[in-house]
């Protein structure tokens, strides 16, 4: 069935009609600003004939409805719009008895303003269908929970939402997002959107949402993109009652690029050669070890990262690229993280064996468990040292030699 919206801004309504709803993709907002969802409302109800709903006069909104609905009274804001389903409408309560409300009151609508793009337990994976992502051995650190520059976004059909898009970074990229059933996936049909009337009541925020319409185009993976929010993004994880870091079980817990937490278990740090593939590995682990019985209750999350590099631990060099493997178990105690350990070893093993044909130069292994006091750190060569090292030994060398010359030659005491 259509849709049609009844908007206003200021004192200036207008009426508009909506397209028809399909099916979400990969990464979904879960909180809406439906006039039918019972926790948008400050009594935990949806209002009745005899209520008075109120709308703060400052707050912009945009709320879907999908049913209609008698009421006493109601006060708008200056700046909102209402999504009006098939057969939704508002009519005046004609003082007939109403079996769900013997008592009226004032129900006011909650304030949206707070719900930010990067918090990461505000987003849901979902299949292609739109269903929800089975669980499994596979996990994401923080920050790729929230959508990543290739990802596609979906904003539930049916739904109104508000979120803020403030950001560390001027431009948002994403590869499309889906609105009422609407695929915008190139950057023209976006632009367009935006310049409608619902996009202002929908996004604010200094951060500009941008599509791309384009996918990762590397096979050996692409970064996530979120590292300059990464501060927000912990932020806004544990700022809430409830959702601070659990303590480890480790003395020394491991801090994985892109994760908020500190954890027990290990980390591998791969370089690569062009002939990798990250899928494919990911997809191998999980079918030759990760399946394994000894290994239930271990996950893992693996993706390209950049890790800082520095010369001689002061001047930085840059970011290299690295595929970081992040491995934790939910044993407790003395035993958390050693079978995320055992399978660090294995995979490492592995690695020695048939690195070079997979596309990885060398692996590096770090392990924290309840076991052991502090991280232990492992790595292991496919082929040969890595040219880090050799220059490493090469300017050690020079360094050296330049000093015995200048003692030689009396110019350093």
């Amino acid at each position: 069935a259509g849709s049609q919206c009844l908007s206003w801004t200021g004192l200036n309504w207008f009426f508009c009609s909506l397209p028809a709803a399909t099916a979400a993709v990969y990464k979904q907002w879960i909180p809406n600003t439906n006039f039918e969802t019972a926790s948008n409302w400050d009594k935990g109800r949806v209002p009745c004939a005899r209520d008075v709903v109120h709308f703060e006069k400052d707050k912009v909104v945009s709320v879907f409805v999908g049913s209609p609905h008698a009421l006493t009274d109601m006060y708008l804001p200056l700046n909102g719009e209402f999504l009006l389903a098939a057969g939704a409408a508002f009519t005046a309560f004609d003082g007939s008895w109403d079996p769900g409300c013997d008592s009226g009151g004032t129900a006011r609508f909650a304030d949206a303003e707070h719900l930010s793009w990067f918090d990461p337990t505000l987003w849901q994976d979902v299949l292609p269908g739109g269903e929800l992502r089975p669980g499994g051995p596979i996990f994401s650190v923080h920050e790729e929970r929230v959508p990543c520059r290739h990802d596609d976004v979906i904003f539930q059909p049916e739904t109104s939402f508000r979120v803020n898009t403030d950001s560390s970074q001027p431009v948002i990229h994403l590869r499309s997002i889906s609105v009422m059933g609407q695929e915008l996936s190139t950057p023209s049909s976006w632009a367009g959107y935006l310049g409608g009337p619902s996009a202002p009541l929908q996004f604010h925020g200094n951060g500009t949402l941008q599509v791309t319409g384009t996918g990762c185009p590397d096979k050996s993976g692409c970064a996530c993109g979120n590292a300059l929010d990464g501060p927000r993004i912990c932020s806004a994880l544990l700022r809430a009652p409830g959702r601070q870091c659990p303590e480890p079980a480790c003395q020394s817990p491991l801090q994985p690029l892109g994760h908020c937490c500190g954890v027990c278990g290990a980390t591998i740090n791969l370089e690569f050669t062009p002939d990798f593939d990250l899928q494919k590995y990911q997809d191998k682990l999980v079918q030759e070890l990760l399946s394994q019985p000894k290994y239930a209750g271990v996950q893992m999350a693996m993706s390209k990262v950049h890790r800082a590099q520095t010369f001689l631990g002061i001047v930085s060099r840059g970011a290299a690229p690295l595929i970081q493997i992040v491995l934790v178990d939910d044993r407790a105690g003395a035993q958390a993280g050693t079978a995320a350990e055992q399978l660090a070893a294995d995979i490492m093993q592995d690695i020695a064996q048939h690195g070079e044909a997979l596309g990885i130069s060398s692996g590096k292994m770090e392990v924290a468990t309840g076991s052991t006091a502090s991280g232990q750190v492992g790595s292991q060569p496919v082929s040969r040292i890595t040219t880090g090292t050799v220059m490493g030994l090469l300017f050690s060398l020079l360094f050296l030699g330049g000093i015995l010359f200048l003692y030689r030659k009396g110019k350093l005491r």
